[in-house]
């Protein structure tokens, strides 16, 4: 299925937008209550067996955008991560960003970061947590879970010769934006992470060592002007997967992603 945005916001009214805000919460609610899924918690053990590790770095620099709001991003990294480091994944149970972390709120100590609303960067509160989805969702291409639930953005803001991929993003929004991640393998999972004052560090270890090696990658990659002369980037994502002693055994689709460019094209390389 081709991947589809919006290139012109609809103008609702604020009004409006509570009302849906509202609506696909409670309906979120109602999901985590009665799905029927069973959700990950907090484990007590440590598990050992290293199946990826990861680390980025936690500021980036944007054009017109106060450094102050990205710096306040390690602020709200130090309220979520001990929330959901160490979380254990057993078989058949589901791991859910928001239901795990909860609603960012002034009251809960989170303050203004960097996020993206119709194209634009400006200051949330919560801000700057869409790094760490997309940091989880990254890491976890890389192992045998499945991600049941991911989304992206709809505005790119990455020229390429960004180190990941175009389309290997997840963005969040309370509560119905959320990254899943369920395990349908018979090994348990734990998901360990850590911020120090310049990288998000992580890994997904497990009780037994991994069966294949995974390697995400671009697969197609271009740059449309659009009849409004806008211009997307379009990009699918792929993944091979290998045997141990290094034979290709399949290659998989991820996904099909594609945002407006908030960049000039010619920074594209």
């Amino acid at each position: 299925m081709s991947a589809s945005i919006e290139l012109k916001s609809k103008n609702r009214s604020a009004l409006r937008q509570k009302l849906g805000v509202l609506y696909f919460t409670l309906k979120r609610y109602v999901f985590w209550r009665c799905g029927g899924l069973k959700f990950a918690k907090k484990g007590q053990e440590e598990l050992h067996h290293e199946h990826f590790t990861h680390q980025t770095p936690i500021y980036r620099q944007w054009h017109d955008v106060d450094p102050q709001l990205e710096r306040n991003k390690k602020t709200n990294f130090g309220i979520v991560l001990p929330k959901i480091n160490g979380i254990t994944l057993r078989p058949g149970e589901t791991f859910s960003f928001w239901k795990m972390v909860g609603k960012p709120s002034r009251r809960r100590g989170y303050i203004e970061g960097v996020v993206q609303i119709r194209g634009k960067l400006r200051g949330g509160i919560g801000g700057g947590l869409c790094h760490l989805t997309g940091f989880i969702y990254w890491m976890t291409l890389h192992t045998a879970l499945t991600v049941t639930e991911r989304h992206s953005h709809s505005h790119d803001t990455m020229p390429a010769g960004w180190p990941q991929p175009f389309g290997s993003d997840a963005t969040c929004f309370y509560s119905f934006k959320d990254l899943m991640i369920t395990n349908n393998t018979g090994q348990i999972f734990q998901l360990r992470l850590e911020a120090d004052n310049s990288h998000l560090r992580g890994a997904w270890l497990a009780d037994a060592p991994p069966s294949h090696k995974y390697e995400a990658y671009q697969k197609e990659l271009e740059v449309r002007r659009e009849d409004c002369g806008r211009y997307t980037r379009r990009g699918v994502l792929h993944r091979r997967v290998y045997s141990l002693d290094g034979a290709l055994k399949t290659d998989e689709f991820i996904s099909e992603n594609q945002a407006i460019m908030l960049y000039p094209p010619t920074e594209e390389i």
